[in-house]
């Protein structure tokens, strides 16, 4: 059996943190499994737990182009399915299926789908690998896997248990986010929360792309994508299906969806430069600044300080975070790339002149694209670390105090010898990533540009 990690969305239910440069799943304030007090991303969590199940070599991460390189950089050896566009999960799920098929899988194989970061222990990943044995048993359309609750939740859909046969049910139907009233009567008929994991034979849900003009090769189907219906796999498929069966997980689950989840699973108080005295109650801060945070005589808060903002909320209100988020159109200011990071520290217009100032760290031994640009000029400054740069075909040693002026339509490329961090000011009449032109990821393709 194949595992696909479904990576969508922008998360602003985490903002500041997280943006549309650096969704949820990739912010590094979880902490490991096996190690309380050592902070990775949700994605790193879950990617470690697929390792220790033996499954990770199966397994393919589903995303969007714009989140490659910050996949590449916390998980190097994962294998990626890029989706050309956001059509929702029916779209993403018919794309892994004609991924996999394409690289090596049949049609008599089977997908368990699942979302790319829940929250939960070793034993989820135990039962998922369930799924085909009771997908064969039942000779189900769909096979899915719900969580025991340990709560009557309102934030979970539910699973409706039918018939209990050995080792899994047939499904009797789903319940949405229900009130707590509601909940609580959920939980007396044996429903389970629904954890957005559900098993797949390959070949039997390509079929579905006949219905709408669309091939089944992946390469094809990416060229079509735009005509793929923008629905959910819960819609299109699970609420029109005739026979469903599950089974249940009974270990430690949850969605960290917002900040008052995600602060309950934090293994201090703190994470950054904070003062958090103790009039304080039930409060949790983080600080990615530079400057220092203070905090007192504060009860039941959540106090984020980002490059893209400051959160104060009462925990009882950080369900409506992300329509907050929404209200702001900036650009994001910090972004995790494969190479390294980029900071914003200053973006101004001015009579069609933009100026733009950032901080950009590139970790040992990574590189830059070959690129140019159209519509502007860079100035480099080395903080730290050493390089080198190819400035149309000629090498120029960098390190710290050297400074460099790249003129446009200069193709460059950068490389570290060492940590490597420069401010790089951009002027001219476009900035950023919008006056990009690449040539080439490859190295040794960007060295030939120096012997030729």
């Amino acid at each position: 059996m194949y595992y696909v990690l479904l990576s969508g969305g922008s998360g602003k239910r985490l903002w500041p943190l997280s943006n549309d440069a650096r969704p949820k799943q990739y912010l590094k304030v979880v902490n490991k499994e096996n190690n309380s007090m050592e902070h990775c991303s949700m994605l790193q969590r879950v990617w470690e737990q697929l390792g220790e199940a033996g499954i990770a070599g199966q397994a393919v991460i589903t995303a969007g182009s714009e989140q490659v390189e910050l996949i590449k950089s916390q998980v190097k050896e994962a294998r990626i399915a890029v989706e050309p566009g956001r059509r929702d999960t029916f779209a993403a799920v018919l794309l892994s299926c004609a991924w996999l098929l394409k690289h090596g899988a049949s049609r008599e194989d089977y997908a368990a789908i699942m979302p790319v970061d829940p929250y939960t222990e070793g034993s989820y990943f135990e039962t998922v690998k369930k799924l085909e044995a009771i997908m064969r048993e039942s000779g189900a359309e769909v096979g899915l896997m719900g969580a025991a609750p340990s709560y009557p939740a309102t934030k979970y859909g539910y699973i409706l248990p039918g018939a209990r046969k050995d080792g899994w049910f047939e499904v009797r139907g789903f319940a949405e986010k229900p009130d707590e009233e509601k909940a609580g009567a959920l939980l007396k008929e044996g429903a389970l929360w629904n954890c957005g994991v559900f098993c797949v034979k390959i070949g039997d849900i390509l079929k579905r792309t006949g219905t709408y003009g669309v091939p089944e090769d992946y390469d094809a189907l990416c060229a079509a994508y735009e005509s793929l219906p923008k629905i959910s796999f819960d819609y299109e498929v699970l609420e029109k299906a005739e026979h469903l069966a599950a089974v249940e997980f009974n270990g430690y689950w949850k969605d960290l969806g917002t900040w008052d989840a995600l602060a309950d699973q934090m293994s201090t108080d703190t994470i950054g430069n904070v003062v958090l005295d103790d009039t304080c109650e039930n409060t949790q801060v983080i600080n990615e600044l530079k400057m220092p945070v203070a905090v007192m005589g504060t009860r039941d808060l959540v106090v984020v300080a980002a490059q893209d903002g400051i959160l104060v909320a009462d925990k009882s209100q950080t369900a409506n975070v992300k329509a907050v988020a929404s209200a702001f159109d900036t650009k994001p200011m910090f972004e995790e790339r494969r190479w390294g990071t980029l900071e914003t520290l200053d973006d101004t217009e001015s009579q069609g002149q933009t100026t733009l100032t950032r901080k950009i760290c590139i970790y040992d031994g990574m590189t830059s694209s070959y690129h140019y640009h159209e519509h502007r000029d860079e100035i480099w400054t080395v903080l730290r670390g050493t390089g080198e740069l190819i400035l149309e075909g000629t090498k120029i040693p960098l390190s710290q105090g050297k400074a460099v002026c790249i003129r446009k339509n200069q193709r460059h490329a950068v490389k570290a010898f060492h940590d490597f961090e420069y401010i790089e000011i951009h002027v001219g009449t476009s900035s950023g990533n919008e006056d990009i032109n690449r040539i080439t990821f490859h190295w040794d393709e960007i060295e030939l540009s120096h012997i030729l």
